[in-house]
Formats: C-alpha cells, sequence, structure tokens
C-alpha cells in the first residue's frame, strides 16, 4: 500500500491538470496533524485558478482515494470558489478528514460546516453532488487499479438541507435549477 498512495495521488494530479489544461495547478500538501493524520496520510488539495475552462477556482482533494478506497473504487471531492483562500483549502482538508475518519460520505450526503462558509454566508452545510459545473469528463478519474469519481462540495443553507430531508434531494437540486444559482456566490440566496 506505501507505493500505492502516492501513485494514486499523482494519478488524481494528472487527471485534474489534464481537465484543467490552460489553468494553472498548485498542489499544497496538507498535514491533518497529528492527532488526524493517520486518516489521510497523503492528502493533497489541487488549487485550481480561473482559466479556460472555467472562471471559478477548483479545490480538488487528493488522497481521500488511496485512504478509503474499496475493489478500486473510491472518491475525491472538488468544491469550486469565487477567490483563493486558505479557507476553501482547509474546508477541503475538512471533507477529506470527515469522509476518511469514519463518516465515509457519499453522492446526495451533506455535512455540517459548524459555521457560514465564508464569513457572513448563510451557507453552513455542504452538499455532496454530481459535479454539474464541470461535468463527467472530471467525475471519471481512472486510477492505477481502478478508478476515482470526484463529486462536488457544493455549500447550501439548513433550510436546504431540511428540505432535502423532507422532498428528497432531486427536489432540492431542482429548486437550485428553477433559482439559477450562482454556486460560488456565498451570498446567495436560500432557494426555500
Amino acid at each position: 500500500m506505501s507505493d500505492a498512495r502516492p501513485l494514486a495521488a499523482k494519478a488524481v494530479e494528472s487527471h485534474v491538470r489534464a481537465f484543467f489544461m490552460g489553468h494553472d495547478v498548485e498542489v499544497v500538501d496538507y498535514d491533518l496533524g497529528p492527532e488526524r493524520r493517520e486518516a489521510v496520510p497523503d492528502l493533497r488539495v489541487l488549487v485550481v485558478e480561473p482559466g479556460p475552462r472555467s472562471d471559478s477556482w477548483a479545490f480538488v482533494t487528493a488522497g481521500c482515494w488511496a485512504s478509503m478506497e474499496g475493489n478500486g473504487h473510491g472518491l475525491e471531492f472538488v468544491m469550486t470558489a469565487p477567490v483563493r483562500d486558505q479557507r476553501f483549502i482547509d474546508l477541503m482538508a475538512m471533507i477529506a478528514h470527515y469522509h476518511c475518519g469514519g463518516h465515509q460520505l457519499a453522492l446526495e450526503h451533506s455535512m455540517p460546516i459548524g459555521e457560514p462558509w465564508v464569513p457572513g454566508s448563510t451557507c453552513e452545510h455542504l452538499l455532496v453532488s454530481l459535479p454539474y459545473l464541470h461535468g463527467p469528463d472530471l467525475e471519471h478519474c481512472p486510477l492505477p487499479g481502478g478508478h476515482a469519481r470526484i463529486l462536488w462540495i457544493l455549500p447550501v443553507t439548513t433550510a436546504e438541507i431540511e428540505f432535502r430531508r423532507r422532498h428528497g434531494h432531486e427536489a432540492l437540486e431542482q429548486l437550485f435549477d428553477e433559482a439559477e444559482i450562482i454556486p460560488t456566490n456565498p451570498f446567495r440566496a436560500s432557494v426555500v
């Protein structure tokens, strides 16, 4: 397994670089600290600058798959944001630890942040969704011995999470479509 982890992280990085060709990509090695390091020992956050494919910043985990894969399949996560900020790198590390540290996120899951996405935002939860902004070409990441699925982390409000619990994920996504939300706007109004 010692060789598999860095190879998988490098394969995720190569996939992200190929998808975001023409964008600058910074690799941030992220040490979760002594109490949490074992959950995702080789965590990296790939910071993708705006460019020809997207006018937003993208933050992508690399290291979750290697820590959690089963039968060659696992997840990584992408979040989009309006600016480059350490806050988003830290959130991606939080998501990686939450996922690999025992909660195992999946499509349509959510997690509370415990505070606003950014100061002044009403988005205090993160929703795991398909990467609609980037499509299946980013979502499906081939790796040595398997593949990773890169899912989107969308900041949402408490009211939206409560609506989803009552009416389902698809109903919430339909509201997002009808409201034509700008997912990178931390100050967007709740759709419910």
